[in-house]
């Protein structure tokens, strides 16, 4: 009777004991995954545990399990996480930062912070500290400008990078990244950036006006010193072919004036030269000059002095 009971009731007194062994498995161990790291305290006595897997415990009161995802994590501040900053000249700006951080020794992070609350609430402060300092070290130019090249954005990113890493290293935290994802010009100061933006403009236009005046004067000059060149070389060449042909014709017309007969017969080729290079057909007078070349045994062209004779 009693057996039959007990094949009666036999699963459910082994869905018991699974039920038990399983709660002693919960009560006895705990599983970490790839991404996780724990702190398991002894009476209050912490010790680190980062190795994936199931791990076996003493129940609670004599251990406890603090589990930490020690995964990339992006933290872009708290409350009030863009405030007024000050830079190195004085002018407020508006400025967002955040970084990425993650747990790189739990025992650590544990005994000075114990959890995220706190851990971000620490990691708060100490950003708006870097923050401050950091760009309390540049120029308003430096943080906003119209030309990249002038701006430090990446230097002052990676000054306050620095700053949080000797901050957060005591913590058991690294600081893998740090970012700007917001700078603004708070609005009351709007007006005067724009004013001195648009001086600065002025001012830059105005030196490149004053640059090209300088150079079109320079060219304006030069361009005047080739042109009183070259008008002086060419006087000076038309001098001397007004010389020579000054010359030249000194010497035709002292043979002129030496035999005008000459002079006068030349003077008529010329003109029939002239009259007759159309080819055209005239009827006209030969006692008429110059047509009285054209006359046979023509006498107007009289003896020639010789030179011989003009030396004698």
């Amino acid at each position: 009777m009693a057996t039959g009971n007990f094949f009666k009731h036999w699963p459910t007194m082994l869905l018991g004991v699974v039920v038990a062994v399983i709660l002693l498995i919960a009560v006895f161990s705990y599983q970490l995954n790839q991404t996780e790291s724990a702190v398991v305290t002894t009476f209050g006595s912490p010790a680190a545990v980062t190795d994936p897997g199931l791990h076996f415990r003493w129940p609670f009161p004599f251990q406890k399990i603090y589990k930490f995802d020690h995964r990339i994590r992006c933290f872009e501040g708290g409350s009030g996480k863009i405030e007024e900053t000050m830079t190195a000249d004085g002018q407020n700006i508006l400025v967002g930062i955040f970084i990425n951080y993650r747990i790189s020794a739990v025992e650590k992070f544990f005994r000075t912070l114990e959890d995220m609350t706190k851990a971000e609430e620490r990691l708060n402060s100490l950003m708006r500290s870097a923050k401050n300092a950091t760009f309390g070290q540049y120029k308003f130019s430096q943080v906003i400008n119209t030309k990249p090249e002038l701006m430090k954005l990446n230097e002052i990113q990676d000054r306050i990078k620095a700053a949080l890493e000797k901050d957060t290293a005591e913590y058991g935290i690294e600081i893998v990244s740090v970012g700007i994802n917001t700078i603004n010009v708070p609005e009351r100061i709007t007006d005067k950036v724009f004013d001195r933006m648009i001086e600065d403009r002025k001012l830059v236009a105005d030196r490149y006006l004053a640059e090209g005046t300088v150079r079109a004067s320079e060219i304006r000059n030069d361009a005047d010193q080739k042109k009183a060149v070259m008008l002086a070389k060419a006087e000076a060449e038309a001098r001397e072919i007004r010389a020579q042909g000054d010359a030249e014709a000194a010497t035709f017309y002292a043979v002129f004036r030496e035999n005008p007969e000459l002079a006068e017969f030349l003077r008529k080729l010329d003109s029939l030269r002239l009259i007759m290079r159309n080819q055209t057909t005239l009827v006209l007078d030969t006692n008429v000059a110059p047509f009285d070349l054209l006359k046979p045994g023509s006498e107007v062209l009289g003896p020639v002095k010789s030179a011989a004779k003009d030396g004698e």
